[in-house]
């Protein structure tokens, strides 16, 4: 080909054929990689059960793509993503990994140093070495990090297996410490609870009272007052700019769990076998009660959301166990749940109390169903977020690439 073949000219081919043929790869890619490469799980060697969790991620996103957005064969999608997810579930070498201790245990592999091969949950993974090849996630993490949300906090259940607004255990949020009370344990493991500040060695050892808020002295700040703490490393954190060996992991086993249970109640077939063997799992590890389908919490938040319960609470799960590895965006999308974009990034109470005991901090609020809330964007270009359903599910076609072929035509709306 040159830049005058008729090839570079042409028009974009339509969906079904491109995604047809990513099915054929996929499909082909989980046919003849090798099951195991005899590499003790090292990093860089991508093996069958990988493209199978690859095929089931990518074929869950069409199912449900179609499902809400509108097109044909979303069924068949989705048992290509079952039928993916379950042979990895059912015949691969991989398991959660645990050791009994389940207030430590969901944040455990992204805390192990170093060396990931052998980790049962740990599919894919990337080493970084200093003198070799290194990272500044840490570096992120410790400078940028604006906190989690308070939507993100609200989601996780109570110790009961009941959402906050039907638990009676729910504490309330008064004071940043109650908001652990009484809840999933994954929620101390992703955001720092003040009392774990030396556990984590958050803050380079910090000894300053936390949480830490804008305008405060010393420490490290977040933007909402809710610290991130998942996949902290303390040790690279505060290690010069882009030398951090902390590996990265691409591709972890409780996903293929998450996609199956996802899968397989969208197209109304689950079972309790089938929650058993993925959220329920997902529940073990931490001490959760497990989800039963016979008595499914009606959370009154999102009865709008024109899903069952059910669906509910598996979205709710995903939400929980993947919470920053990079795939809530694309939920959204895929869900044709856009709009949650729009709600604004509030973070902890803000009332007179919390005034009191955080001073200095120079940060903004707005009230929330009469409770004062930090309001993390009040005063800003991103103060009022939109999220406009008839473009923002796609992106634009860059400028660039229409300049050196126009019959690639826009996306509606842009």
């Amino acid at each position: 080909m040159t830049t005058e073949s008729e090839e570079l000219l042409a028009a974009r081919v339509p969906r079904e054929t491109v995604m047809s043929n990513v099915l054929a790869d996929l499909t082909f890619a989980t046919q003849k990689l090798p099951a195991d490469w005899a590499d003790g799980g090292g990093p860089g060697r991508l093996n069958r059960w990988a493209a199978l969790l690859v095929k089931s991620r990518v074929c869950l996103f069409e199912g449900t793509w179609r499902k809400y957005h509108g097109g044909s064969g979303a069924d068949m999608w989705l048992q290509e993503a079952a039928a993916a997810a379950k042979e990895l579930i059912d015949n691969g070498p991989y398991t959660l990994y645990q050791t009994g201790d389940p207030t430590r245990d969901y944040q455990a592999i992204h805390r192990i140093k170093a060396d990931l091969a052998g980790v049962p949950e740990v599919m894919y993974w990337r080493r970084y070495q200093l003198g070799v090849f290194t990272n500044h996630v840490m570096s992120y993490h410790k400078d940028y990090n604006g906190g989690a949300t308070k939507s993100m906090v609200e989601d996780y259940l109570c110790t009961d297996g009941l959402p906050i607004t039907l638990s009676p255990l729910y504490m309330g949020d008064s004071k940043v410490e109650d908001v652990f009370e009484n809840r999933d344990p994954r929620l101390r493991q992703t955001v720092l609870h003040p009392d774990d500040v030396s556990f984590y060695g958050f803050g380079n050892f910090d000894t300053r009272p936390y949480p830490r808020l804008p305008g405060m002295e010393g420490g490290r700040s977040s933007e909402t007052g809710y610290h991130i703490i998942k996949v902290y490393d303390s040790g690279t954190a505060y290690a010069t700019y882009n030398t951090s060996s902390t590996p990265a992991i691409t591709l972890r086993f409780g996903e293929a769990l998450l996609n199956y249970a996802e899968a397989v109640a969208e197209l109304g077939t689950i079972t309790q076998s089938d929650l058993d063997i993925t959220i329920n799992l997902l529940r073990d590890r931490v001490a959760m009660p497990h989800l039963d389908m016979n008595n499914v919490p009606v959370d009154p938040r999102y009865t709008n959301d024109g899903v069952s319960p059910l669906i509910v609470e598996i979205r709710r799960e995903r939400r929980i166990e993947l919470f920053m590895e990079g795939l809530r965006y694309d939920d959204l999308r895929r869900w044709k749940q856009g709009k949650k974009l729009e709600i604004p990034s509030y973070g902890i109470r803000w009332d007179d109390a919390a005034i009191a005991r955080y001073p200095k901090a120079n940060v903004k609020s707005s009230m929330v169903d009469g409770v004062p809330y930090i309001d993390v964007y009040q005063g800003t270009d991103w103060a009022n977020p939109v999220f406009d359903e008839a473009k923002h599910y796609l992106w634009p076609i860059p400028l660039s690439d229409l300049a050196q072929n126009p019959a690639l035509g826009q996306n509606p709306g842009w």
